[in-house]
C-alpha cells in the first residue's frame, strides 16, 4: 500500500509534466514557471528516490527541493499578479526569506544534512501566502490556475500541519507518526489530481489562458 501510494504520486506528476510541457511548447498556453515547477519536482523526487534505494542520505536534496519549489512558485504567482505591489511583494518576501535560509545554514551547515522544520515550515507557509493573495485577486480576474492554487493551498497548508504536529508528538507511537505519513502521501495525490484537473479544464479544449 506504502509503495502504490508513492510511486502512483510519481505517476500522476510525470503526468502532469508530460501535459503541461506539450501545452507550453505546442500551444504556447501553459505558464513557463508552472512547467518549471513540474519538471524540477520531478527533477527532485527522482533523484530522492534514487538516493534513498542507494541507501545514502537524501535530506540535502530534500531542502533543496523546498527552496526551490518556494521560489518557482513564487515566480509563477508573481507573474499572474497585475499589481506591482504585489509583485514587489513577492520579491521581497522571497529575498528576505532566502537571505534567512542562507545565513542559518552558513551559521549551521550540518542542518542542510538534516529535517530542518523551520526551513520547511516557512517556504511552505509563504507559498500559501502567494497562492491567497491569487485567490482574492480571481475574485475580481478571470480565474487563471484556480484549481492548481486551491491544490497548493490544500497540500501546503496541510502538510505543513502534519509536520508541526509530528514534531510536537515525538513521543506518540510510531503508528500515529506512520498515519500521518500516509496521510501526507494522499495529499501529494489529491494536490497533484488538482493539477491534472486544471489542464483538463484549461488547456485541454480551446480555452486560452494568457501566459507571462
Amino acid at each position: 500500500m506504502d509503495d502504490f501510494l508513492i510511486y502512483f504520486g510519481y505517476f500522476i506528476l510525470i503526468i502532469n509534466f508530460v501535459l503541461y510541457t506539450f501545452s507550453f511548447f505546442q500551444k504556447g498556453k501553459a505558464n513557463v514557471f508552472f512547467v518549471a515547477y513540474l519538471g524540477f519536482s520531478f527533477l527532485m523526487q527522482f533523484t530522492m528516490e534514487f538516493l534513498y534505494h542507494l541507501k545514502k542520505n537524501n535530506l540535502l536534496v530534500m531542502n533543496s527541493f523546498f527552496i526551490g519549489q518556494m521560489v518557482i512558485l513564487g515566480l509563477f504567482y508573481r507573474s499572474l499578479y497585475n499589481l506591482d505591489v504585489q509583485k514587489k511583494f513577492v520579491v521581497v518576501a522571497l529575498t528576505l526569506v532566502l537571505v534567512l535560509l542562507i545565513a542559518q545554514n552558513a551559521f549551521d551547515p550540518n542542518l542542510l544534512f538534516k529535517f530542518n522544520l523551520p526551513q520547511i515550515t516557512v517556504t511552505s507557509l509563504l507559498i500559501v501566502v502567494f497562492a491567497l493573495i491569487h485567490f482574492y485577486n480571481i475574485l475580481t480576474e478571470k480565474k487563471q490556475y484556480y484549481y492548481i492554487t486551491v491544490g497548493v493551498v490544500i497540500y501546503m497548508f496541510g502538510a505543513t500541519v502534519l509536520l508541526l504536529l509530528g514534531n510536537l508528538t515525538t513521543g506518540l507511537s510510531d503508528d500515529f507518526k506512520y498515519i500521518s505519513w500516509r496521510i501526507n502521501a494522499v495529499l501529494v495525490i489529491v494536490y497533484y489530481f488538482f493539477v491534472l484537473f486544471e489542464w483538463i479544464k484549461s488547456f485541454s479544449n480551446k480555452n486560452s489562458i494568457t501566459d507571462v
